[in-house]
């Protein structure tokens, strides 16, 4: 099946990114000739880590958000995510005047859950094994009578998340590819709008963790598949199956998805820390982890990496990257 109206344009991400200008903050770009010289390329690096609630999904979140009636404000939103689009929604609500509840798994890192109460969101929790996060989610809203923003099943947050390439591209020029986490779609689905939508030969590389290849299986079978929930450092791309609208996206515009292991991703992060001096998230490191262990073939040229968030602890973050990680 095709999709004769795609559900984001490149028109619609510059949109989110006016709506957004102000608010969310406009992310810097890392350069580094230590890693340019290891892979072979010019690479420019987004760092989302930089972002309000520590990753890019507040792009998205407040987008989304920011459009609902005064009547719904006042009702209040929920949302359901692993724990960035928690803390995002949760900051959007209060940026906004209204209160948030979310639905998380019992299994959150304890960093993600304590900045999402932090923010003043009701949190509810459930067993990401053997609950449905979306069935939770939606008999809540309805409950409530609260408006559901979903993680990445909605226009708006696509094109939210559309914004940081297209940051980057306005800040940098033409890239010959870009490479981007994928967990249930939506940032990479609003990444390759934008840089397809402003020069079509760009090629779009998602990175899933080896544990988490929904979206890879997706693209080869020509329609999306379930797979058992990922267990994988990477949580925030724990995802079981792509989501719908995103799928539509980016079965016509992502050109590959490179597969990374647990292990890539922590070198990954300890690089970042020890050559670029920033603090990665194990869902932001994949593609560098890609790029860095040559998992998506030959990428020459000026490669952009959104480096998707950093949120992170200390302690967690010693586990992985320390010299006994596990």
């Amino acid at each position: 099946m095709t999709t004769t109206t795609p559900p984001i344009t490149l028109d619609d991400v510059r949109d989110a990114a006016a709506q957004i200008k102000g608010v969310a903050h406009r992310t810097p770009v890392l350069r580094s000739r230590t890693l340019d010289e290891l892979v072979g390329a010019e690479v420019f690096l987004k760092c989302e880590n930089f972002q309000r609630i520590g990753a890019f999904k507040f792009r998205g979140a407040y987008n989304a958000a920011s459009r609902l009636t005064p009547e719904q404000l006042a009702r209040g939103i929920a949302a359901y995510s692993s724990g960035n689009h928690a803390q995002a929604v949760a900051l959007a609500a209060r940026e906004l005047g209204t209160t948030a509840v979310i639905v998380m798994p019992e299994d959150t890192p304890a960093s993600k859950l304590a900045a999402t109460a932090g923010y003043g969101a009701e949190i509810v929790t459930y067993d990401r094994y053997t609950g449905d996060r979306v069935a939770i989610g939606e008999a809540l809203a309805a409950e409530r009578g609260l408006s559901l923003i979903p993680p990445y099943e909605h226009p708006h947050v696509m094109a939210g998340q559309g914004t940081a390439a297209l940051e980057l591209v306005e800040e940098v020029g033409e890239l010959d590819a870009v490479l981007t986490p994928v967990g249930g779609g939506g940032l990479i689905a609003g990444t390759a709008t934008a840089v397809k939508g402003l020069n079509p030969g760009t090629r779009v590389i998602g990175v899933e963790p080896e544990a988490g290849d929904d979206t890879k299986r997706s693209l080869e079978a020509g329609r999306r598949v379930t797979i058992p929930v990922p267990r994988t450092i990477a949580d925030g791309q724990a995802a079981e199956t792509p989501g719908e609208l995103t799928f539509s996206v980016n079965r016509r515009l992502v050109d590959e998805i490179a597969l990374v292991s647990d292990e890539q991703i922590k070198d990954a992060m300890r690089f970042a820390f020890e050559r670029l001096k920033i603090v990665v998230e194990p869902s932001g490191a994949t593609p560098l982890a890609a790029l860095l262990a040559g998992r998506a073939g030959r990428v020459t040229g000026r490669v952009g990496i959104i480096v998707s968030g950093g949120n992170i602890g200390a302690e967690r973050f010693a586990q992985l990257c320390g010299s006994g990680s596990s």
